[in-house]
């Protein structure tokens, strides 16, 4: 017999007694307390699902090294979405009806967060995701859940102002059909039409292997700057034949797009000159110092410092309520992130300062963890960058 058997034997065994000596409320606060993630460990997001596991983790043993919450060790279970919705809706009914987590952190596709979120509010498990399409909070999920990621109103905006700041007037958005395809285009084509521009959309298959077809019906139109909208694999397509079609406008994509995996799979010339904008973590923070080192001194990207937020939060929300349900963390979430209290930048300060009885404010690795009625975040800063001989090189944080 394994050592993992006899652990689950005497699990059994004490869970069993503690059946038939405890009510149910009780039971339900012994035993670890277990955590998922669901995140991108392959697909298009699987540049950075293994780092965003790997900031929980450590976060996670620092916390149990510390003696814990509520005086229970945590578990961290991690699952792969493959950045697809069907394989994270499978992940998630596993850590949901097998594993029975109390919250799932870092879910990063839209599409894949869709797909989720109605099993978590359902099975009352809390749901922290980095996804930004506008849909996503606007679904009925009764309050169990939240996301760190600016939605993408606010991204197609930023868009369409820096579209203006290098001199387009007339942008195409070129792009996948998405969760969030729409309201970037609405918001970014707002922006641009109140500045005198004008915009256009296509949009095509992410599947195919050559969008020529496609690049030549957007430059008929004789835009001044495109703006990409695909993921990594699709937008290196993209961007190789706009150069062979001899596109000389910009090109402006996301920032979990035009990567240094983009960058590293195209010749130079290729990549030259491509604008990008993504959220930006808090650098400088003592958050953003914090993941810098849980990664190896490794720069941060977005992701990593959000997740590393949501797992703080969620610790700090049922060390608040004094419970480890997704309800509780749903109910204590806002009152450790936001309205005044005692600042903290990791859940170790923020234990600290609750169990002292004094009220805790948290400023993350991703910015201030302010949250609206529905979930959004209420503020955040954006990085905007530039490719330059063969690396992505920072212009400026706004």
């Amino acid at each position: 017999m394994t050592d993992f058997s006899r652990r689950q034997i005497l699990a059994a065994g004490i869970a069993t007694m503690g059946t038939l000596a405890m009510p149910g409320v009780l039971r339900a606060q012994t035993g670890p307390i277990k955590l998922g993630t669901l995140t991108p460990l392959t697909g298009a997001g699987g540049a950075y699902g293994p780092r965003m596991v790997t900031v929980v983790k450590a976060v996670a043993d620092e916390i149990n090294h510390a003696g814990g919450v509520l005086g229970r060790e945590l578990v961290i279970i991690s699952e792969d979405d493959q950045t697809n919705p069907e394989a994270g809706l499978r992940a998630a009914r596993k850590l949901i009806d097998v594993d029975q987590v109390s919250a799932i952190m870092g879910t990063w596709a839209s599409s894949v967060t869709t797909a989720v979120a109605p099993v978590c509010w359902q099975s009352g498990v809390f749901l922290a995701t980095v996804s930004g399409a506008d849909s996503i909070t606007l679904l009925p999920h009764q309050g169990f859940l939240i996301r760190t990621q600016p939605n993408t109103t606010l991204q197609g905006r930023k868009f369409g102002e820096f579209a203006l700041s290098v001199g387009a007037r007339h942008v195409a958005f070129v792009t996948p059909q998405t969760p969030f395809t729409d309201s970037q285009y609405e918001s970014m084509s707002k922006a641009i039409a109140a500045a005198g521009g004008t915009t256009s959309k296509l949009v095509y298959d992410d599947k195919k292997t050559t969008l020529r077809t496609e690049v030549d019906q957007v430059l008929r139109g004789k835009p001044d700057a495109i703006v990409m909208g695909g993921y990594t694999t699709d937008t290196a397509v993209l961007v190789r034949d706009l150069y062979r079609a001899d596109y000389k406008g910009s090109l402006l994509g996301f920032g979990y797009a035009v990567n240094k995996q983009l960058v590293d799979a195209l010749p130079p010339d290729v990549s030259e000159g491509i604008y990008t904008i993504s959220p930006s973590a808090a650098e400088g923070s003592t958050g953003f110092k914090r993941v810098t080192e849980l990664l190896g001194g490794q720069s941060p990207d977005t992701y990593s410092c959000q997740i590393y937020d949501h797992i703080n939060l969620i610790v700090m929300a049922m060390a608040a309520g004094k419970g480890t349900t997704g309800t509780v963390i749903k109910d204590y979430i806002r009152s450790v992130a936001q309205d005044g209290g005692e600042r903290a930048e990791s859940a170790l300060q923020g234990l600290k300062i609750i169990s002292a009885g004094r009220k805790v404010d948290y400023n993350g690795a991703s910015g201030p963890c302010d949250f609206n009625e529905v979930g959004d975040i209420t503020d955040a800063k954006f990085r905007y960058e530039q490719v330059k001989g063969g690396a992505i090189k920072l212009l400026k944080i706004a």
